[in-house]
Order: C-alpha cells, then structure tokens, then sequence
C-alpha cells in the first residue's frame, strides 16, 4: 500500500476520534491529554503526507517514462525485423505477411489510411552487413518523436530533424519581439516601455507528396530470393534521400514542391551575402562572426557549412608565398564542413559561381526541420507489368520543410 495512503487512513481515524472526545463538555485529564496528543500527530502526519505525495508522483513519472520508452523501444525492435520482401510478395502474389512484418503493417494500419501496404521509414535504412557503396555511414537512432534520416543524408549533416507526424499539420511558434530593458533616466522618470511579445508560425503541412516508382521483373522476383530485400531497399533508399536532400535546400515551393531553405531564404527572410569574389575563409569568417553577433553561435566549431565541390576544389590551391591554402585555413576553424554536388545547385556564370549555407543549432533547437506524414505507402500497379509478368510498385511519401529561427542560417552567394 502507498505510505500517502496509510497517512491518509490514520488522518481519518485521527479525525473521528478527535470528534468523539470534542463533543464531551467536560473532558479528563487523560481524554485531554489524548487530545493534545492526537493535534500533535496530526500535524505531523500532514507534513508526511504532502512529502510522500511528491516521492509517490516522481516515482509515478519515472515508471511512466520507463513505461513509454519499453513501448517505444518495443516497436523500434519489430521495425528492425521489417522486411520489404514480404510487403513485395504481398503485392506480387497474395502470400501472407508473418511475424514482425505483419504485426508493423497491422499497427501502422491501425494509425492510419493507406491503398497498399505500409512500410515504416526506419525499414529503408541500410542495415548492418549489408553489401552497399564505400563511406556509407550507420543510421543514428534519435528520439521516439524525432525519426531518423537516411545514411549519408546532407540535410541531417546540416543539423536538420526529421519530424514524424500522424495526422494534421504540426506548427513552432518562434519568438520575433518580447521584453525591452532599459534605465530609468531619472528619479521620477520610467523605465522602457512596454512592447508587445510577438510570435511567427512555422508550420509543417501535409501538401506535398513524393513518389517513388521501381519495377522488378518476373525472373528477379523467381531468382533473388531473400536477396530482393535489401536490393528493394537501397533503391528506394538512395531515390528517396536524393531527391529529399534536394529539395530541402532547393525545393521551388511550386509544381508540388516543398519551398526549400535556399530556394526560399526571401520567403523566410533568411539573411543573403553577396561575396562576389574567389572564396575565402575570411568571407566564411565574416558570416561566422554575424551568427555570433546575434546570439547564435559562439565560435566557428558550432556552424556547419555546406558547399559544392567545386569551392573545395578552387580553395585548395596553395597561398602564394605560403605553404596553405585557404581550404586549410577553413578547415582548421569549421569542423563541420559538407560537400555535396546534390543540394547546392551547380556554378553558372564566368567566372563560376556558386551559393553556400551556413547552420547552426541553439539550446537543442535545430535550424531546419523535415516533416514527414505516417509510414510510406507501398502500392501496386497490377496493369502496367501485367503481360509479362512483372511487379510494379510505387511508394509515396508525403513530406514538409520549414525552418525555426532565421538567425540559425546564412546564405553566401557569389562564390567564385
């Protein structure tokens, strides 16, 4: 029994014995004494009482977070145990899912509405020991609420998070205007007035939805065997992270796009330098310097800045009259430094030029966060591959991109 309870059952008995001797009009000295005594433990009991109120609810929370996380860590297991062969079978031929697989579908059914069969994002990860291109990196496991990204992912590189999302729209309200301090110029004078404490939305809308198309014939279907799951899965893998990255930074906003974070930095009011000149560190040093006059960043190691490969390419060049370069010189003060030929768009002009992005997260909030809806949905096409025999699947996701503060990114265009 619960020590809060047992105190409160004695406060009761307390009470109704209280209330017998209470009603005498002329108590003894004993009943009298039995009074006193009885005042001082009640008093005393109230005090033990509010104090194991306080241990009893931090034990409640902490078995209810253990309880979460075991459910959380529960399904994380079955999801490691998905396998997209079954769902393909499925599709191709009506055999039955078993096992984890067919308790993961009938669980991503039970939270939501799909034409084909349901497969988590964590299944398309590249699993251990699987044969896959060099300098693949592990999948990180995050938290429960916040997915995972694909391996070798720039957003995530970047400092983005991958947001899951039910049903409905998700929406951060991020602080624009608050509290103003100032002096008193005088005795009788007033201290700086009031101003209003104002908010923007960043929203993250189910408005945008990514397909993926693979078409496996009938002699892979017959002849891979178990080899036709992880085949499946680095497909969609590396189709879906491509064009994920992608439009993360450079999606259009329009034609069924999410408005990417370079694409739209006027839209967000992300700052924008020109530089206009060979890249430099001093150019990177300059926008470094503006993340820390505006209280996001305290020093270069936490930005993460993102170019083509290209720039690498043109900065590694040594210094004349000195043995660096200035990639060195970058190098050796950006520690999180990202090349990628996918998420930047390729230099035009002459001499070429090309756009970089700088990150940064502060107190935990990172600067870009990728929404995705649900689980993606596995459909079959039983017309198109019918005559000879073949499967045709498609998978849509439906996916979002918003920023949280426009102090936590910088553009720098112009780099030759």
């Amino acid at each position: 029994m619960l020590t809060s309870t047992t105190i409160q059952r004695r406060q009761s008995e307390i009470r109704q014995t209280l209330a017998e001797l209470a009603s005498k009009e002329t108590p003894s000295e004993d009943e009298t004494r039995q009074m006193d005594a009885l005042d001082t433990e009640y008093r005393s009991n109230e005090s033990r009482y509010r104090a194991a109120l306080i241990a009893e609810d931090t034990e409640r929370r902490e078995a209810g977070a253990e309880l979460e996380s075991k459910e959380d860590r529960d399904f994380a297991a079955l999801i490691d145990k998905f396998e997209l062969r079954q769902a393909a079978l499925f599709l191709d031929e009506g055999r039955q899912m078993n096992g984890a697989t067919a308790e993961v579908t009938q669980e991503l059914r039970n939270q939501g509405g799909y034409r084909g069969v349901p497969v988590p994002w964590q299944a398309l990860e590249v699993r251990v020991g699987e044969t896959v291109a060099a300098g693949t990196p592990d999948p990180v496991r995050t938290m429960s609420t916040i997915d995972r990204l694909f391996p070798d992912s720039v957003a995530s590189r970047m400092g983005a998070s991958m947001v899951n999302i039910g049903v409905g729209e998700v929406e951060w309200p991020v602080t624009t205007g608050g509290a103003v301090v100032g002096w008193a110029t005088s005795e009788t004078g007033n201290v700086a007035g009031p101003t209003a404490y104002e908010t923007v939305d960043r929203p993250l809308a189910p408005d945008h939805t990514l397909g993926v198309q693979m078409r496996v014939t009938r002699k892979a279907l017959k002849q891979s065997g178990a080899a036709l799951e992880s085949a499946i899965r680095r497909d969609m893998n590396r189709a879906m992270a491509a064009e994920m990255d992608r439009v993360v930074f450079l999606g259009a906003g329009a034609t069924g796009e999410p408005l990417g974070v370079i694409a739209g930095a006027g839209t967000y009011g992300i700052t924008s330098t020109p530089v206009d000149a060979a890249a430099t560190w001093g150019a990177v040093r300059s926008a470094i310097v503006t993340f820390m006059t505006d209280h996001a960043a305290g020093g270069p190691d936490s930005v993460r800045l993102l170019l083509r490969p290209e720039i690498w390419d043109g900065m590694d060049d040594l210094i004349s009259g000195i043995s660096i370069s200035e990639w060195d010189r970058l190098s050796a003060r950006v520690r999180n430094i990202v090349l990628t030929s996918n998420a930047l768009a390729a230099p035009t002009g002459s001499p070429s030029e090309s756009t970089a992005l700088l990150s940064t997260s502060v107190g935990g909030v990172p600067p870009i966060f990728v929404g995705t809806w649900g689980a993606v949905d596995l459909i079959r096409d039983i017309y198109s591959d019918s005559a000879s025999g073949g499967l045709r699947l498609t998978a849509l996701a439906t996916m979002d991109v918003t920023i949280s503060r426009t102090e936590q990114l910088q553009i720098l265009t112009g780099l030759q």
